[in-house]
């Protein structure tokens, strides 16, 4: 097609504008010169990953390790027991050592200990004795915190509710006090996969005593409970002794709304708000990503949803229902593929060290 001559640009011209438009974008806000120009505010907080971010790499916990140096991480947080290849003293302090060595803590995760959550195994023994493993293992790791759960959303359904539930793991908490203080290990119990709230984990641990128990924060299973991971850092905070922490994405449906975890940076939750917040009320607190690639629909358009959140208030749905308004719909990719677990958590700490500031080896 023939342009008039007025409208014709030749290369040389064109090259010209290219050039003058490129230099006019580096100077608006949010342009790359822009960000070079101010760099990143260090924070002073340590970065990590969580192992169930690669779970379906299957990697024992000497690969872990090996993973978590070469990606240049400040410590590594283990959730899962079978990582290891037993539970015998030598092979536990030798992996102590050769993270140590690299300048790598490590953590210690597992399973249910609530004796009555649906999601409770006996693979372990009672939950006594589940908790008293993992406490002995922690110790000789050289973790300060044995992260447990009580279970997930389905156990709000469950008799006497969530509360009942509560009543039962502080009950077991209880009965492995003696063991932390002697071990020098404190219990982190976690808000997993919409079981509780962070004020319903804080009434667990002032129940247990928060001299000896904690909580371990995720940013992802607060957006699960309705509510802003902001919200959810400000009541938990100071309780808060280790993290699994991702970013999510939540949009309006027509039964209520959708919480997609994505990776950090790609969701609608004001992250440098968040670590902002966390700076200020978890000092010393290591920061662990645990991406995933799942979602749930919070169907709060629908008739029986609230039965099982008698004390959700209206000024936390108003957080909540901000979010979700500012949210838009993604794709979430195949949350079991382990090539796309490892993208996801790459592309994670990078943007955690670059636009964030975190990691001291950053």
């Amino acid at each position: 097609m023939n342009f008039p001559a007025r409208h014709q640009v030749d290369r040389r011209s064109f090259l010209k504008l290219a050039a003058a438009g490129a230099a006019a974008a580096a100077v608006l806000p949010g342009a790359s010169s822009l960000a070079a120009a101010e760099p990143v505010r260090r924070r002073n907080i340590k970065l990590g990953y969580d192992n169930f971010a690669v779970r379906s790499l299957k990697l024992k916990a000497d690969g872990l390790i090996d993973y978590a140096v070469k990606l240049k991480t400040d410590s590594l947080f283990i959730t899962d027991l079978d990582a290891f290849e037993n539970f015998e003293d030598g092979y536990l302090t030798g992996l102590r050592k050769k993270a140590a060595d690299q300048g790598l803590q490590i953590q210690l995760g597992t399973w249910s200990i609530c004796p009555t959550a649906k999601s409770f195994k006996k693979t372990w023994g009672t939950a006594e004795e589940h908790g008293a493993l993992a406490i002995r293992v922690a110790k000789a790791l050289g973790s300060p915190v044995a992260r447990v759960i009580l279970g997930g959303g389905d156990d709000r359904k469950s008799e006497g509710g969530i509360e009942a539930r509560i009543e039962d793991t502080v009950k077991v908490c209880k009965a492995l006090k003696s063991r932390c203080e002697e071990a020098g290990v404190k219990i982190a119990v976690e808000n997993h996969a919409g079981d509780m709230q962070a004020k319903e984990l804080v009434m667990l641990i002032e129940a247990a005593g928060p001299t000896y128990v904690g909580a371990n924060i995720d940013s992802g299973n607060a957006a699960w409970t309705m509510e802003d991971p902001i919200s959810n850092l400000e009541i938990l905070g100071r309780y808060v002794l280790t993290t699994s922490l991702r970013d999510t994405m939540i949009w309006e449906t027509p039964k209520g709304a959708q919480a997609q975890w994505v990776a950090m940076g790609d969701g609608c939750v004001d992250l440098k708000a968040y670590f902002d917040t966390f700076e200020k009320l978890c000092p010393g607190v290591p920061v662990h990503i645990e991406t995933m690639a799942y979602g749930k629909e919070l169907t709060y358009l629908t008739q029986d949803f609230w039965k099982v959140w008698p004390k959700y208030t209206a000024a936390e749905f108003a957080r909540f229902l901000a979010l979700a308004k500012k949210g838009k719909p993604v794709q979430a990719g195949n949350a079991n593929d382990g090539e796309f677990q490892k993208q996801l958590l790459e592309r994670s700490l990078a943007y955690c060290k670059e636009t964030l500031g975190l990691g001291l080896k950053a």
